[in-house]
């Protein structure tokens, strides 16, 4: 993230700017670094449902394999077609102040076909493939999340590190060049007075040692 340098004017008013803004900017960082551990935190949680709805779709897989040698005798039926959601519902959530979407429920279409005319095995096949099918959804909307937040936790880190590493070290070290030039601009005309001083003082005592003479 670049910054452009600043250019800085030596004077007392650009030292209480440089001061001003240095006190804002400490005020800032603590927020910006509070929302990067929330985010952190949020991440944490969000791959913790990951790992614990991808698991429960490997076990619902693995289940699913178990059909192999007979999923060819269907009787005609389109399982696969059954089992395909008719709608996945969402709600919209605040997850560390970033707006995502998170699974609610999912339905399905009646199934239609003879409980007499198919093998037994095939409503429980449907039953697993929708369970499947529902955990999917599950696990695309989390990944979805996971990206959301990801790269809002990028950005926020940016800001931090902006901030920590370049923003506040600049307006302090703005903050000692001025103060420096304001010193030594206040040592060079104490300087001039004690000089200008010394100069009245060695005119007045000529003029007053002159009148004596006379």
């Amino acid at each position: 993230m670049a910054r452009a340098k600043k250019k800085i004017k030596l004077t007392w008013a650009e030292l209480k700017n440089e001061r001003n803004a240095l006190d804002r900017f400490k005020t800032y960082l603590p927020t910006l670094q509070l929302k990067q551990q929330q985010l952190q935190l949020t991440i944490g949680q969000v791959q913790q449902e990951y790992e614990t709805v991808l698991y429960e779709l490997r076990n619902r897989e693995a289940i699913l394999s178990a059909y192999a040698p007979i999923f060819q005798d269907r009787a005609g039926i389109n399982l696969e077609e059954m089992a395909e959601p008719e709608a996945v519902k969402v709600q919209t959530k605040n997850l560390a102040g970033v707006r995502v979407k998170v699974f609610e429920s999912v339905s399905f279409s009646s199934p239609v076909y003879s409980l007499f005319g198919t093998p037994p095995w095939v409503d429980q096949a449907l039953a697993d493939l929708r369970k499947r099918n529902e955990l999917i959804a599950r696990l695309e909307l989390v990944e979805q999340q996971m990206t959301l937040l990801q790269a809002e936790l990028k950005k926020v880190s940016q800001r931090v590190n902006l901030f920590e590493k370049i923003i506040i070290p600049e307006t302090e070290e703005h903050i000692r060049r001025i103060r420096i030039a304001l010193g030594d601009a206040m040592t060079a005309a104490v300087a001039r007075a004690k000089i200008a001083k010394a100069k009245l003082e060695a005119r007045q005592t000529i003029r007053k040692s002159e009148g004596h003479g006379i």
